[in-house]
């Protein structure tokens, strides 16, 4: 076994470390923006009990990260980058978190007794995902023989475009005079490789140069009502001890576990294809090791208060070029860690508003969505783009009738107004229930035609069926509980049936089509 390399900071290690610490703050931002701005939830929370643990979370992934490449023993092994992942951070805040709160409220708990049950939910969230990150660790290439890569890149890329691409451009457009000149710098220098003064971070620069525009010119009212002063930076020091609040949180995690798993699942496939990346690059890591780290992560975080999981971050080849070692991730993780304990990290998310910070969310969701077709064959491209619409209907039932937002009763008219048909937005909220799993069922059913093999589609869509019937994908509690069909209602009763039923009958379709003679059928 090679000899452990020291510990030695290059300037390169200082480029990644600005790169890895802005995106995971932009996501940090992005977190408490939607949790305050759309659900008017306490700040204190968010900063005094959220902030720690997600921030410990991330320190530790970081320095065993760190450690694994010291141990290559190799002076140029540039470790694997890990952070808090931006999507599934994204949906927690705005599917499972920002809702939950809302809903605490509506049973009758105070502001402070809701914040607190959601804080709960959020770490027994975190660890549920932990425990099942602990485990598909150790079955990871099984998972991505069970579903096809259009199918798990796909469910991704259609959170990317409509959550994580689509919710920051509304906030960049809010302060459009900032916000556009960042978007436009950061376009030019990531993707379009263009070149910048003193070779600066793409990056840093756009923040830098979206906070002159910001507190430039927002003194003199030329952002109308976008610009906001600062507030006093406040000391909170808050250590993240290890609480059993989870199992309090557990009670809270059945609704939501059909958000929940699939976040888990897609950050052990996530995991599995950047190892495979780092090894491309020349940075060979055993895949269980990477993975259990960051299932270790995210279990610390969440027992420590975090309520967003941790990821191996996509682009270590992109660190290793620009000079990153093992020195970029120890100074994240500490930055990081004691961020969370003393304050700073508020204090930042509160100084850079998100109209700075939002287009690196862009970025990465362009990224994101790219990489669902670049690493797709083509042929199965119409698979990877039918999983968006689940998520496209997510998005619409966030902003058109989400029952964290309108009152219940007012949720309720969408089950009952309809000239034909069933109620076409109640249609799109039961879509979008459980829309993660969805996409990956339709994508895997799709790629299964394209492959002629129509007795497996009809399978994956009697497994869609299965689904359905409980609840785990098109829910039709505005909830999206999932739940024993025979406990609900009548009316709710009949919109399963339809649902379900609607499953099997294109399965014996598809069973029906393969039973033609034509030699081109794979009736397999």
């Amino acid at each position: 076994m090679a000899a452990t390399a020291r510990l030695r900071i290059t300037s390169g290690d200082i480029n990644g470390f600005i790169g890895l610490v802005v995106d995971n703050l932009s996501v940090l931002a992005f977190l408490a923006g939607a949790l305050i701005g759309i659900f008017h939830f306490p700040a204190e929370v968010i900063f005094g009990r959220m902030f720690p643990g997600t921030a410990f979370g991330a320190l530790i992934g970081n320095l065993i990260y760190t450690r694994m490449a010291l141990r290559s023993g190799r002076a140029d092994a540039c470790a694997m980058p890990l952070g808090i992942d931006a999507p599934t951070t994204i949906g927690m805040g705005l599917l499972v978190l920002g809702p939950a709160f809302v809903a605490f409220k509506q049973q009758g708990m105070d502001e402070n007794a809701a914040a607190i049950a959601t804080w709960q939910l959020g770490m027994a969230a975190m660890v549920v995902m932990g425990v099942f990150k602990t485990i598909l660790s150790f079955c990871g290439a099984a998972v991505q023989r069970l579903v096809p890569r259009a199918g798990l890149l796909g469910s991704i890329a259609g959170i990317a475009l409509v959550l994580m691409g689509f919710f920051p451009l509304v906030d960049i457009l809010r302060v459009p005079i900032v916000g556009l000149a960042c978007l436009g710098i950061v376009l030019y220098a990531l993707v379009a490789h263009g070149p910048l003064p003193g070779r600066i971070p793409g990056v840093l620069f756009s923040i830098i140069a979206g906070l002159v525009l910001y507190y430039a010119l927002g003194p003199f009212d030329l952002l109308g009502p976008g610009f906001h002063a600062p507030s006093a930076p406040q000391w909170r020091f808050n250590l993240p001890w290890p609480s059993l609040g989870f199992i309090d949180g557990l009670k809270y995690t059945l609704p939501y576990l059909a958000l929940i798993l699939p976040f888990g699942l897609l950050m052990v496939v996530g995991g599995i294809n950047v190892t495979e990346s780092a090894r491309a690059a020349g940075d060979d890591y055993p895949v269980r090791d990477i993975l259990l780290t960051e299932a270790l992560a995210t279990l610390v975080a969440g027992i420590c208060g975090g309520v967003a999981q941790t990821t191996p971050y996509i682009g270590q080849p992109a660190y290793r070029a620009m000079g990153g070692r093992s020195g970029y991730t120890f100074l994240t993780g500490v930055f990081l860690g004691l961020g969370g304990v003393f304050g700073y990290l508020s204090n930042l998310v509160e100084f850079i508003p998100l109209a700075v910070l939002a287009p690196i969310l862009i970025f990465i969701a362009i990224h994101i969505t790219m990489q669902a077709f670049e690493a797709t064959p083509q042929k199965y491209f119409a698979a990877v783009v039918i999983a968006f619409f689940p998520a496209v209907a997510r998005m619409l039932a966030i902003k058109l009738g989400d029952p964290g937002i309108v009152a219940p009763e007012h949720f309720a008219q969408l089950y009952t107004h309809a000239d034909q048909g069933l109620p076409e937005l109640a249609v799109i909220v039961i879509l979008g229930n459980g829309f993660i799993i969805t996409s990956m069922v339709w994508a895997s059913f799709v790629v299964a035609l394209i492959d002629h093999r129509l007795r497996h589609a009809a399978a994956i869509v009697l497994v869609g069926a299965a689904l359905t019937l409980f609840g785990i994908i098109h829910s039709v509690d505005p909830n999206g509980s999932i739940y024993l069909p025979w406990t609900l209602d009548p009316s709710a009763r009949g919109l399963v049936w339809q649902f379900t039923a609607a499953y099997v009958v294109l399965a014996a379709t598809l069973f029906l089509l393969s039973l033609q003679p034509a030699s081109s059928i794979d009736r397999s």
